[in-house]
């Protein structure tokens, strides 16, 4: 069995496959906040002014 097969469930290739795309995913994020000088939020418009409204 290949350590890079597609494999669902529990399985260590899952856990590596898991791993994976959570460092492509944290690279990007990183790389939204440096090259727009926003938060992630912010960038997809789900945080308008950077600011979590208070909740009354």
């Amino acid at each position: 069995m290949s350590r890079n097969a597609w494999i669902t469930g529990f399985t260590p290739q899952a856990e590596l496959w898991n791993g994976r795309l959570a460092m492509i995913g944290f690279v990007s994020a990183i790389m939204i906040e440096l090259f727009t000088h926003k938060g992630v939020l912010e960038f997809w418009g789900i945080l308008s002014s950077g600011v979590v409204p208070p909740v009354s």
